[in-house]
């Protein structure tokens, strides 16, 4: 019997774009169900299984940041604040008045402050590795953009070959990044987050390079219903590195959100 060829992730995904503030925002959806709107982490925007899964319970909407990719530099966007509310007039603006959201990396601290601007537009959110909060001293990783890429990864020999953008493509989003994440600690923040009562899921993958594994622990002590959990050989790209188990338990939580049974402290998902 010859092998099932397994479908290359996002192949049921169709692309579209949003005009907000002045923006031509690129998005990716598939799905039917409740609004899970996703935003990417630094390097860009990934469509993963981790997706596809969700996407047979949940309308799943990949947003590509405006500056990403092929779009023109994002000048406009002075702060995080500016960037968020974009996102969420775009929302607005396709007739999405109620969602739950998930953020990558960066993507976590973007759908954050989603939510502390339209708290009462958000459901539920998922933060997978979230950089939003990070160590005084963190530094940017070093090496060639293939080592860099290759440490978001627990084995990245597993993986095809990674697709490193243009040099100006990097450029451009890092200068971005910089400018819309501000410190590793930022007071203010974290002093918004201890009001905001939406229910989220931490996920922090246990072999993470990137993100110190000790942070996650400020989400639970922060966030006033927040839920925590480790997945065990996972790294940064943890919905590439385990795309069932996230995408299980986000599920597990999207739709039981107050009762999802994890709560405060760590628990962990084995294989």
């Amino acid at each position: 019997m010859a092998k099932k060829t397994k479908k290359a992730p996002g192949a049921a995904f169709t692309e579209a774009t949003v005009e907000a503030d002045g923006f031509n925002i690129r998005y990716l959806e598939a799905g039917t169900g409740e609004a899970l709107v996703y935003i990417h982490g630094a390097t860009g925007i990934r469509v993963s299984h981790t997706h596809d899964l969700l996407a047979k319970s949940y309308r799943v909407i990949v947003f590509e940041v405006p500056g990403f990719g092929a779009s023109p530099a994002n000048e406009k966007s002075k702060n995080m604040d500016d960037l968020a509310g974009t996102l969420c007039t775009a929302l607005g603006n396709m007739g999405i008045e109620s969602y739950n959201l998930m953020g990558m990396s960066f993507g976590g601290k973007v759908v954050l402050s989603m939510a502390l601007l339209k708290p009462d537009a958000v459901k539920s959110i998922v933060l997978l590795s979230s950089a939003a909060i990070r160590p005084e001293n963190s530094k940017p990783p070093e090496g060639t953009p293939e080592e860099i890429a290759a440490l978001q990864f627990a084995h990245p020999e597993d993986q095809p070959p990674i697709k490193i953008p243009p040099a100006d493509i990097q450029a451009k989003q890092l200068a971005l990044v910089k400018r819309m994440m501000g410190p590793p600690r930022d007071e203010a923040f974290e002093n918004a987050l201890k009001e905001l009562e939406v229910p989220v899921l931490a996920m922090f993958g246990t072999v993470d390079r990137l993100i110190p594994l000790e942070m996650a622990h400020h989400y639970a002590e922060l966030l006033p219903n927040c839920h925590l959990m480790m997945v065990y050989d996972a790294a940064h790209a943890m919905d590439v590195d385990r795309p069932e188990a996230v995408s299980s338990v986000a599920a597990d939580f999207l739709e039981r959100q107050d009762k999802f049974l994890v709560r405060r402290q760590s628990d962990m998902i084995h294989p």
